[in-house]
């Protein structure tokens, strides 16, 4: 079970990363959808395509940075996930793409944040 202070890390992460991507003109469809099988930080729209994006956030870089934590494993939970909306959605046919955004905080304020358009392909 996480701790309430890092699920708060993690929400507020998420509430910057969708100001991000608002400023970068993408469009937010939903936040935090979640199934069975797991859950999808954000699902967005760039232009004509899908765009589902992990978020991934953290204080410092002590243990790795925040991107890292999308491994192998976590990816293939991705791309389920992403099919099961795409299915439930009806958007079988739209193009989509994987993202990661990666944040780090210091002392309350951002210090980093990357955007990792197309981090990795289905």
């Amino acid at each position: 079970m996480l701790s309430a202070d890092r699920r708060q890390l993690g929400k507020e992460g998420e509430r910057v990363a969708v100001q991000f991507l608002k400023s970068k003109q993408l469009c937010i469809r939903e936040t935090n959808f979640r199934c069975a099988a797991g859950e999808i930080d954000i699902v967005a729209e760039d232009d004509d395509v899908i765009v589902f994006v992990e978020v991934k956030t953290r204080r410092n870089s002590n243990y790795g940075l925040p991107e890292e934590a999308v491994h192998y494993f976590k990816q293939k939970k991705l791309l389920q996930l992403a099919m099961y909306y795409l299915q439930k959605e009806q958007l079988q046919n739209k193009r989509c793409r994987f993202d990661v955004i990666s944040i780090i905080f210091n002392n309350n304020k951002i210090k980093k944040i990357d955007h990792f358009v197309d981090a990795f392909s289905a």
